[in-house]
């Protein structure tokens, strides 16, 4: 089994007979290392690609041990029993091999990632050793441990993606409901003061209207004297009247603003801005600090404008409910082509966790309000330090009055 390799690396010059030998033609030419052991593991034959790829010259490697020479370790540098040695098995129990989770090792120190396959070589039907082939697989090896980066990286994306659309959606289905919850509050609400309110006015007009019929049929039948006393009474029941009827009106417009704040029909949104901070400052009794710098003449479209007005009316909301404050200081500026609505207050503060909060639905409503318009909610808080919260919005290019 011993080969003469002088024979074959010399083809085509000054050894033409070497085309005599195809065997060794074709073990210089490929690009696969192919060597040979006997049953004592020496090797018996090696080709020019194999005797590179570990670092030596052909003419080294001959009767050499190639497990102590190029298989003795592992990749993590722990030793490689021979016993343990795949292609050793190919001769001593006649077992191929193909394994492509080791390293071999060349003369430098280094090592290579490999894959080899291990055939045992018959005479006879005796085994006489075993023949070797491998290639360098470090490329093959980097590409896959890229894929596998890239794909545990996808799968850490696509859960990441998927935990945020099932948060998202669970916070969605959260604010629908508490939507839905407000909106019955409201109507409750409006109800109960229709009825409590304007009901009971209309009661009481509707008796004082039966009680002004009935002395009216009455009063031909009295006499003279009586006439006076019952013209006092009509008068003070109309004067009566006429005060629920006022209250009616007051009652009657405070709903609608609740429903519609009219004066933005009438005053425009910076109007209706001013009115509001003025009206909740007057009922908490609180002092208004209070800036704006926009263009006055500028006309938001109707449903931006509802939603400014809105989301103040929230910023607000939230002072009176938690704060606990003394100030309110209200910011408003037109810069590059973006308003910016703050409300900044001196009261208790709290942690930004609770701004976070899945069950914080009043931020909720004003951050999807806001994004409806491509427009921001920023939010600074910390305990013992206020809370001021910041409305930016893209301003469209919008009309202005002249």
């Amino acid at each position: 089994m011993q080969f003469d390799f002088q024979n074959f690396r010399t083809v085509g010059q000054d050894n033409p007979d070497a085309w005599r030998d195809p065997l060794g033609l074709m073990l210089a030419s490929t690009g696969e290392g192919v060597f040979g052991v006997d049953l004592e593991g020496l090797c018996v034959f090696i080709n020019p690609a194999g005797a590179r790829m570990i670092g030596f010259e052909p003419e080294q490697v001959l009767g050499q041990n190639m497990h102590i020479l190029t298989h003795h370790s592992h990749g993590d540098g722990a030793h490689y029993p021979m016993d343990d040695c795949p292609i050793y098995n190919a001769f001593r129990r006649g077992e191929p091999c193909r394994i492509d989770s080791e390293v071999f090792w060349r003369q430098d120190g280094s090592s290579f990632a490999v894959e080899y396959a291990s055939y045992p070589v018959f005479d006879q039907g005796q085994v006489r050793g075993a023949v070797v082939t491998f290639v360098d697989i470090t490329e093959r090896k980097r590409a896959q441990e890229a894929l596998h980066r890239a794909k545990d990286e996808l799968e850490v994306r696509v859960a990441e993606r998927t935990h945020a659309l099932e948060t998202a959606l669970q916070q969605l289905r959260e604010l629908a409901a508490w939507s839905d919850a407000v909106r019955e509050e409201e109507r409750t609400r409006i109800a109960r003061e229709v009825h409590d309110e304007l009901g009971s006015l209309l009661v009481a007009l509707k008796m004082d209207v039966g009680w002004l019929d009935k002395r009216l049929s009455e009063q031909e039948q009295r006499a003279a004297e009586e006439a006076q006393t019952m013209r006092e009474k009509m008068r003070g029941k109309c004067q009566n009247m006429s005060r629920l009827i006022e209250n009616a009106v007051v009652n009657v417009g405070r709903i609608i603003t609740d429903l519609r704040p009219s004066i933005l029909d009438h005053q425009g949104l910076w109007g209706a801005l001013e009115w509001q901070a003025q009206e909740f400052v007057q009922s908490a009794e609180q002092e208004l600090k209070w800036c704006m710098e926009v263009n006055e003449q500028r006309v938001l479209p109707e449903p931006m404008a509802m939603a400014v007005f809105r989301i103040f009316q929230e910023m607000l909301s939230n002072v009176g409910r938690h704060a606990r404050a003394r100030t309110v200081d209200v910011d408003m500026v037109e810069r590059e082509g973006w308003l910016h609505l703050s409300v900044e207050d001196d009261g208790c503060g709290a942690l930004p966790q609770a701004f976070e909060s899945a069950q914080a639905y009043g931020i909720m409503g004003m951050r999807e309000r806001a994004r409806h318009f491509g427009g921001v909610i920023d939010i600074d808080s910390a305990p013992g330090r206020g809370t001021r919260m910041r409305l930016s919005m893209p301003l469209p290019d919008g009309e202005v009055l002249t």
